[in-house]
């Protein structure tokens, strides 16, 4: 499986965040990619910190027709 880069990735909807780490589920050792928002929410405030599958942050969505990363690394 690839390896998660730490540092900025755009999120195909265009707002960014940052991976801090990659961590184990307790229960069944999955990897969560951990990663915290670059923008502030209404709903949840400022630098909201998000877990995510590694598998689907990964993977890609079918967009028009095209399929694209569903996050872009963007650099450190």
């Amino acid at each position: 499986m690839e390896k998660i880069k730490i540092g900025k990735y755009r999120h195909f909807k265009g707002k960014e965040y940052e991976v801090i780490g990659v961590a184990h589920h307790s229960e069944d050792l999955s990897e969560l990619v951990i990663y915290k928002a670059l923008y502030e929410s209404e709903e949840f405030g400022k630098d909201v910190i998000w877990a995510r599958p590694v598998e689907m942050f990964l993977g890609a969505k079918e967009i028009d027709g095209k399929e694209i990363n569903r996050f872009e690394y963007i650099g450190e």
